[in-house]
């Protein structure tokens, strides 16, 4: 990815007595200012400038600690609690949420030089995200079919991709639909499929509290789409890894 920043950020004015504005706000109004999307399931990695990423931490710490206070929490001599709200922070920026925050890892295509163009899948991929609405957990596997074209990508890469395109709040049918653009993207297949299965803790945990419902979703593309004995082949291919496991 390209970074769109300028070549020097300067901060926010404010005044005399008010200090410097929240590193947050200066990121909304960057991104506002160029016109860029950041809801919740968006990159902007490259709307970072550096050293952002330690003052977010601190910031949402604050902002943990005090909704921990709102919650009744007494964060000054619960020993249980007492960096709760820096791991969080950590948590958020780091890991859970971190395909917002961080660059798509380096992923190398190479030339398809013996022309394949038989089918393959990978799977079943652990995708780890969080439900949009709730922020709780969606837990699953995934599966990627692909029909080569002029370039290829590692086995692993497509594990590394999906766990950089889920890790962000989400609705499954999204994140299915963004993974799909970034491998070709990075791959251009004649065909792409994609199948997700997944438990969402909105469900299970809150809520009608069914623990064993999951949710199935799929993109088929390009010849998977066009051809239905294609498509066909995928989904037994994924019901064959499935009986494996």
């Amino acid at each position: 990815m390209t970074s769109t920043l300028p070549s020097s950020l300067p901060s926010r004015a404010t005044a005399p007595d008010a200090g410097p504005s929240p590193v947050s706000l200066r990121i909304r109004e960057r991104l506002d200012a160029a016109g860029v999307a950041y809801l919740a399931n968006d990159n902007i990695s490259d709307h970072l400038a550096p050293g952002e990423m330690e003052q977010l931490e601190i910031e949402v710490a604050g902002k943990v600690r005090e909704l921990l206070r709102s919650l009744v929490i007494d964060i000054d001599n619960d020993h249980n609690t007492e960096e709760t709200a820096e791991r969080v922070a950590r948590m958020y920026l780091h890991e859970v949420f971190k395909g917002r925050y961080h660059q798509q890892p380096k992923i190398a295509s190479f030339p398809n030089v013996k022309k394949l163009d038989e089918i393959y899948t990978v799977g079943p991929i652990t995708v780890r995200s969080a439900c949009s609405h709730h922020l709780v957990p969606i837990l699953g596997n995934c599966w990627i079919g692909i029909k080569p074209g002029d370039r290829v990508i590692g086995l692993s890469k497509f594990s590394r991709v999906a766990d950089w395109v889920f890790s962000r709040p989400h609705i499954q049918e999204e994140a299915v639909m963004i993974l799909a653009d970034e491998i070709e993207r990075l791959c251009e297949p004649q065909g792409l499929a994609i199948l997700v299965k997944a438990q969402h803790y909105c469900m299970k945990w809150r809520g009608v509290k069914e623990p064993q419902t999951t949710m199935v979703n799929s993109v088929v593309r390009g010849d998977f789409r066009h051809d239905p004995s294609l498509k066909a082949e995928f989904f037994e291919l994924v019901k064959q890894q499935e009986s494996l496991y």
